[in-house]
This record gives structure tokens, sequence and C-alpha cells, in this order.
């Protein structure tokens, strides 16, 4: 079985990480198995691409694509004509595509046109958002997958009432818990964790990207500086996204408790998300690592992917105004944690399930 296997984005160098060393287990035993790691360039900044490589032990990937920035469209159009070259002269049993960003949709379309199967990591997952383009995204590879893997029940029966054949469909967990319980003993603090005086559960992560939380820099302002105010006496550390920091430009801003530090890679992220007092993101897929390392997570959306970490784990979902994060914050400070626990198969073998599955192919 040759198998290509797309990445794109940071998100999805996390999930691919723990099937290709799950392909790779299964090639030391000797099982007729291969695959071509292409990567679209979607992301290329080296702290949003190049560093996951190296932390996570990915191989270099056999093809880049370097499609880079772009509308929506441009680097969907990109993405697609790149890879269909690409697919042309390496010819695979099958496309593996991860997450939701533009690549995971792009390139399950090429693979359909050009008549190979594609799998689908993390299929299901709805928000409902249709203002989303990862929702887009979800949609239409799912509506041309043939073979489904989810992380949850309420994934599985997403793709169901979507009118998807049951028997494509394999709830096998989650990949990104592959990759958090394959490097705890590997995470190590940044370098600025002396300068800046951080120990355990003295400060607050922030991150923020969505288009909801930062386009508009009057608005981003108001915002940073109301979680400036609402922490006391905790420190705020804000690995700020690239999207981010062009919107502040050269604003000067006065913040007592926010300190801004360039992105993170992957193992020294999750240190400081596993010693931090709680979290404060727009983003879903941290949630997820929330829920498994017990941090509590407020998420600054209106609708969310991943119902299950709300449901089982430490996710508060809390609206994208200022007024309802400082409550909602405010409740966690007087009554502590309400619940925490780990949805089922979140165990660390979630990709060794998926590569079982497809050599029953």
């Amino acid at each position: 079985m040759k198998i290509t296997i797309i990445a794109g984005a940071r998100p999805n160098f996390i999930k691919i990480a723990p099937i290709i060393k799950a392909i790779e287990k299964k090639q030391s035993k000797g099982t007729n198995i291969s695959y071509r790691l292409v990567h679209t360039g979607q992301h290329y900044d080296k702290n949003l691409s190049e560093t996951f490589f190296e932390e996570l032990n990915i191989p270099q990937p056999d093809a880049n694509l370097e499609v880079k920035s772009g509308t929506q469209a441009e680097q969907t159009a990109a993405i697609m004509t790149a890879f269909e070259k690409e697919l042309i002269q390496n010819p695979s049993d099958l496309v593996l595509v991860v997450g939701d960003v533009n690549s995971t949709m792009a390139c399950a379309i090429v693979a359909k046109k050009l008549n190979v199967k594609v799998a689908h990591v993390e299929a299901g997952i709805r928000s409902g958002d249709m203002t989303m383009p990862e929702e887009i995204n979800r949609i239409v590879t799912d509506s041309i997958t043939d073979y489904f893997f989810t992380t949850s029940t309420t994934a599985s029966e997403n793709l169901i009432k979507y009118g998807a054949n049951a028997t494509h469909i394999h709830f096998v967990g989650n990949v990104m818990i592959d990759t958090l319980y394959q490097n705890l003993t590997r995470i190590s603090p940044p370098q600025f964790w002396d300068e800046f005086g951080l120990v355990k559960n003295n400060y607050v992560i922030l991150t923020l990207h969505r288009p909801s939380n930062v386009d508009e820099e009057k608005s981003l302002i108001a915002l940073l500086q109301g979680i400036d105010k609402m922490v006391g006496d905790k420190k705020i550390v804000f690995p700020i996204h690239p999207r981010t920091k062009a919107i502040l430009g050269e604003t000067k801003l006065t913040l007592k408790n926010i300190l801004l530090v360039e992105p993170q890679g992957y193992l020294n992220f999750m240190f400081l998300i596993q010693n931090s007092f709680a979290v404060i993101t727009d983003s879903g897929g941290i949630s997820e690592e929330t829920t498994v390392l017990g941090i509590p997570c407020f998420t600054m959306r209106t609708t969310t992917e991943r119902p299950e970490t709300i449901k089982i784990g430490t996710n508060n979902l809390v609206g994208t105004s200022i007024e309802n994060l400082t409550l909602e914050f405010a409740k966690f400070l007087k009554n502590g944690l309400s619940k925490r626990g780990i949805p089922e198969l979140w165990d660390g073998c979630a990709s060794d399930r998926i590569v079982a599955v497809l050599l029953t192919k």
C-alpha cells in the first residue's frame, strides 16, 4: 500500500507525526506499506512549520509545494494546482488528509478527481458556524472521503446525519493526544522561562488568531487590555501569531501582565500549557490538550467543533466579549474546576488503530 500524507499547517504536523510512527512500526515488522509526505507550504514561517518537523522527529517531506499565503481562493487554488502535478508524477493508492485547513480540502478534491481514495483523519467534527473557513473545508472534505477516522462518537454521528456510509466510519480516538503522550517526557521550558520569573501556576497562556477576535485593531486592543486587568497578579504569556502581530503593527500597548513572545515550538508550548494556571484561547485544538492535561481552558468563540472537551473536559465556551470572559473567569477563580475527564479512546493509540484499519482496505 502506497499512502500520500498531506501536511500544510501547524496542527497538521502534530497530527501526522504519530501516524508516520505507526506506519514505520508496521514497516519494521515487514508489512508492505509505504508513505510519501507532502508539505503544501501553507504555513512556511519557521516557528509555525520547520520547528515542528525537527521537534517531533518527522522526516523531511518528500515534496514541498511552497504555496505560502494568499486569499482563501488563491491559496486553495495554488495547492490544488501544485498537488495535481505531484500526485500525477507520484501515483498513490490513498491520500491521507488531516484536520480542516485549506490543504485538507484542496488535496482531497485533487485526489478524488484523479480517482485516488481519500482517508480523512478528524472527520465529522462540526461547529455549525458556516462563517468559519474550516467548517467549509470539513464539509467538503467529508462529502468526498472514502474512509472516515473520528475522534468521538459525536463526530461519527455527524457523518451519519450527512449521509456517510456507516461501514466506512471508524471511531479511533485522537491523534493529537497520541503526539502529546509520546512527547510528555520531552517537553521543556522556553528560554524566557527564568527571564520572566515563571513558575508553575503563576501565569495564564493566551492565544488569539481568529478573525472575529483579531481582525479589528481597536477591538483587539480593548480585548487585550481587558484580559490584562482580569487576571489579578497572574502573568499572561501571549505567543503572538504573525497574523495578530501584523494587525497590531507599531501600536504601543501599555499592558501590566501580558508578556508578548514569539510563536513557540511544540515542546516548549506544551510545557507552558502543562504548568499554566489556565489557558485563554480561540483555538479548537488547544482545548483537546488542556482537557487531557487537566488545565482550565476558556475558549473565546461562540461555537466549538469539539463538544466533548466541554461535556467531559476542562473547556469553557465563553463567547467573544471581554465582559463574558471576565464573568466566567471570575466564577472559576471562586469555585475552581467544575469537572475533569478524558474522552473515550483519547489514550495515545489512535494512530495504530488508523493504520490497522487502512491495512484491511
